[in-house]
């Protein structure tokens, strides 16, 4: 008798291949003729967490119960920590059962999506967006619907487009701030319109805020949704600890919502990672308070950095920095009708500089690429301009 193949999800075979790889395989041609490779392409921190940081993680890996399950939405003491500390950014109170610790700000979106849609339906998401976030609904069955922003806006979403968008299977509306893969910062009056839409139109507003720890400076308040009374009924906020505390490979990230909502989500935890890595969880509670300095003198040398790219291309012709801000650079190339990933490739190849190309951020990025600024150290800045100067297509 024949045999049949199975099949595979259809969604799954649609979505798109993690993209930050298939980069930086183009680096490995380069023969380093120009000196060591500057690695642009990825969001990583750029130095090692603080000493002190790694010696909590080794006396709690040290401890039999960090061995056993924990709390499906994370351990007591972190979640009460995390509470504490966004009551004093967003100057609002928290109680723990209001935050989700998870594997990760990635793992906090997709249980969070699974929790707001099914297949079927759509969420808006700003273009260019975050690739993952375009992933996670195409293999869930739900369609990203594309927010267009611009660069004369600054790349901030606008509240009049979106809601022309909208139809009966909308379910949410996501916002990244300080936005991957722009650097754009939302006004807080911006975020203040997006949540009294989602509130007036009955959907969820998710805000991840991976990159608010490195804000620039007078902006510690990043809005002010979360004073408001009703905030549970229509808003999300998700957090990752990786890039202010240096510790992408712990993977921990946290999920704020009201307890109706975290009920739910707490089933999808508990088939995808019944509790968080708990070594890591109680080296940050620690953290919070034990390394705030260093966090402090990280964030102003990441906003250093920042202004250090933008000097840097600014002499050079043709390049322009369409927007900056805390660990990303959004780049218009002077390569006009030029594939961006052709671009990309040859940067690395030739002149041992690798970033990412503007498609893989959504539709009509071609003329742009994307620049991870804060995983390289200032000398590798100013290095980037040599590399770029007499760079030709």
């Amino acid at each position: 008798m024949p045999t049949l193949t199975p099949a595979l999800n259809p969604d799954l075979i649609d979505t798109g291949t993690p993209p930050i790889p298939e980069a930086q395989g183009w680096a490995t041609s380069y023969d380093g003729r120009h000196g060591p490779l500057i690695d642009l392409s990825q969001a990583v921190p750029g130095s090692a967490p603080p000493e002190a940081l790694l010696r909590k993680l080794a006396e709690a890996a040290a401890e039999p119960g960090s061995a056993r399950y924990g709390g499906i939405t994370g351990d007591a003491a972190l979640r009460e920590a995390y509470a504490a500390e966004i009551a004093g950014i967003y100057g609002a109170p928290f109680t723990p059962a209001e935050i989700a610790i998870t594997s990760g700000c990635n793992q906090a979106y997709v249980v969070t999506m699974m929790a707001l849609a099914r297949a079927g339906d759509n969420v808006l998401l700003p273009t260019p967006w975050y690739f993952n976030h375009e992933m996670t609904l195409t293999m869930l069955g739900v369609e990203a619907r594309p927010l267009p922003c611009t660069p004369e806006s600054g790349f901030v979403p606008d509240v009049a487009t979106a809601e022309a968008l909208i139809d009966e299977r909308t379910r949410a509306i996501v916002l990244v701030t300080p936005n991957n893969p722009t650097g754009a910062v939302y006004p807080p009056q911006t975020i203040a319109a997006f949540a009294a839409l989602c509130a007036r139109r009955g959907l969820w507003l998710v805000l991840d805020e991976t990159y608010r720890d490195f804000l620039p400076e007078g902006l510690a308040r990043p809005h002010e949704v979360f004073c408001a009374s009703d905030w549970q009924d229509s808003v999300i906020g998700l957090y990752s600890f990786s890039k202010a505390y240096a510790v992408p490979g712990w993977r921990l990230g946290a999920i704020t919502a009201g307890e109706q909502v975290l009920a739910q989500i707490g089933k999808v935890l508990d088939c995808v990672q019944i509790s968080p890595v708990r070594a890591g969880q109680a080296a940050v509670t620690w953290g919070i308070d034990g390394i705030r300095d260093w966090r402090e003198r990280n964030r102003a040398e990441i906003n250093t950095r920042a202004g250090l790219f933008r000097e840097t291309l600014a002499p050079l012709n043709g390049w322009r920095v369409l927007s900056a801000g805390a660990y990303f650079a959004y780049v218009a190339h002077p390569f006009a009708g030029a594939k961006a990933a052709e671009i990309v490739r040859r940067l690395a190849q030739e002149r041992g500089v690798l970033a990412l190309p503007g498609p893989y951020f959504g539709p009509g990025q071609e003329n742009h690429l994307r620049i991870a600024i804060a995983n390289v150290a200032a000398d590798r800045i100013g290095l980037l301009g040599e590399r770029l100067r007499d760079f030709s297509f």
